[in-house]
């Protein structure tokens, strides 16, 4: 999978894939994760890349001729499955959307700042738009590591057992079961004596029980 994030702030990107998980699928060749200024198609020579809201208004809006010219170059150059915008306006990302854009081939990520971009620029590029959550951030940045994340670790061979991904919260509408490891017994407080017991079908069945009744409690949303 390549990556392709539009930022004008892409110093904020270093960290999140320079480490864990994304580091690896990059090491082994499973992921490329491409961060562009969108300061390199500026349109005057002091980088501007804003202006003012038309009608007036606070704040400043992210200009159509930066992230067009991007967006252009980028697909002249080969074909994308998507061109997503993070903005809190968007679709809420849950599972089954990370699930599906695990399974492209090349993405781009356009993260807004300041008051947005440009409404043009959504209605002539943007395939998808997604939110990570019912707050506003200063920018899209953090958002596209958190989507960059969610999907990169679902590729084939990133993690190191597949299996891991299919057992997480959310993957089949419940939350993850308690997990316990060493030592048994803690200040008193024992594993689960299922646990120990070696016997698998009555452990996917606790697992399973222990997952139900802490969505029920906790999320009962995603019952319904």
């Amino acid at each position: 999978m390549r990556i392709d994030i539009l930022t004008c702030l892409p110093e904020l990107l270093v960290s999140p894939f320079a480490h864990s998980i994304v580091k690896r699928a990059q090491e082994k060749g499973l992921a490329e994760i491409h961060v562009h200024d969108l300061r390199q198609h500026a349109i005057n020579k002091h980088g501007q890349i804003d202006d003012y809201v038309f009608g007036g208004g606070a704040g400043m809006v992210l200009r159509v001729e930066p992230i067009a010219a991007w967006i252009d170059e980028l697909q002249a150059q080969r074909s994308y499955d998507a061109v997503i915008y993070l903005t809190p306006d968007g679709e809420t990302l849950r599972q089954p959307l990370a699930n599906r854009l695990s399974l492209a081939q090349n993405l781009i990520m356009l993260c807004g700042h300041y008051k947005g971009i440009d409404e043009r620029i959504r209605q002539t590029y943007i395939t998808h738009e997604i939110s990570v959550g019912d707050y506003v951030l200063s920018g899209g940045e953090l958002g596209a590591a958190i989507l960059v994340d969610a999907v990169v670790r679902l590729l084939p061979g990133v993690l190191g057992n597949e299996e891991s991904a299919l057992s997480d919260s959310f993957q089949d509408d419940l939350l993850a079961p308690p997990v316990y490891t060493r030592p048994a017994e803690w200040r008193g407080q024992a594993v689960p004596e299922i646990l120990l017991s070696g016997n698998t079908p009555k452990i996917e069945e606790w697992r399973h029980d222990q997952a139900l009744a802490r969505t029920q409690a906790r999320r009962p949303d995603l019952l319904a």
